[in-house]
């Protein structure tokens, strides 16, 4: 079998070389195309009754995608937005092929013709200001502990940022200023880069962390850029709020 016509050959160059190089996507990204094939050739090569080696291009018929979307929706229980999500994958998993293997056009052109799924957003949950106050008076501030975990909530309340930029901001992300108030340099989906400024009540309870950075950057150069959240994980001695 020709390179140019087994699907494995076009799918390895689409993950290894396309994803990675041409476009340099996050490795969730890549990890999010990688997982819709992890799905889609053991679905097709049971369609067909073909190894998942042997397949060809060919068997990505635009029939078997659209059945590949319901299995994703109805065996799976997957929302229309995950569908969705899938369906981009193979878009342009079609569109690379055709523009790397001009004989795979038309074929490309019938992929791309699977129409994408409309449905209602859900909207978007929130929390009453009693409510934030009371998740606030949750943790015990009498411990070393709670006082993290005051803090770290604080923080989130205060930037609105995801679990998961938080945990990747470094501790030289946060800014401190003459008047005791602040700014956080947030890194968020996208490589999208935000400033959100900080209340002087947010900034007293992070203003252990750059004690604590300061002290060991002095006996480890190099360290300025730790992670804040590792040095929330210090004992922080100060004065318990009563």
């Amino acid at each position: 079998m020709p390179d140019h016509a087994s699907a494995g050959y076009w799918v390895r160059r689409f993950l290894s070389e396309y994803l990675v190089h041409e476009r340099g996507l996050s490795k969730n990204t890549q990890q999010s195309y990688r997982d819709t094939f992890c799905l889609f050739l053991p679905f097709v090569a049971t369609t067909v009754k073909t190894p998942v080696d042997r397949l060809i291009i060919d068997d990505l018929s635009p029939g078997i995608v659209s059945n590949f979307l319901a299995h994703v929706e109805q065996a799976r229980s997957c929302s229309v937005a995950t569908r969705n999500q899938r369906l981009a994958t193979l878009h342009a998993f079609a569109r690379f092929t055709a523009e790397c293997s001009p004989e795979h056009v038309e074929w490309c052109a019938h992929i791309r013709r699977v129409p994408f799924k409309r449905a209602w957003r859900s909207p978007l949950p929130y929390m009453e200001k009693d409510e934030i106050d009371e998740l606030l008076r949750a943790p015990d501030r009498l411990t070393e502990l709670g006082q993290r975990d005051y803090a770290l909530l604080l923080f989130l309340y205060n930037s609105g940022a995801r679990a998961t930029e938080a945990a990747g901001l470094l501790i030289d992300d946060l800014t401190w200023d003459a008047t005791g108030t602040g700014s956080v340099k947030i890194r968020g989906k996208g490589r999208k880069i935000r400033f959100c400024p900080l209340w002087k009540k947010t900034m007293a309870e992070l203003l252990p962390i750059r004690c604590f950075s300061t002290a060991t950057v002095t006996r480890s150069p190099g360290l300025e850029s730790m992670r804040w959240w590792h040095a929330m994980q210090r004992p922080r001695r100060k004065t318990f709020h009563h």
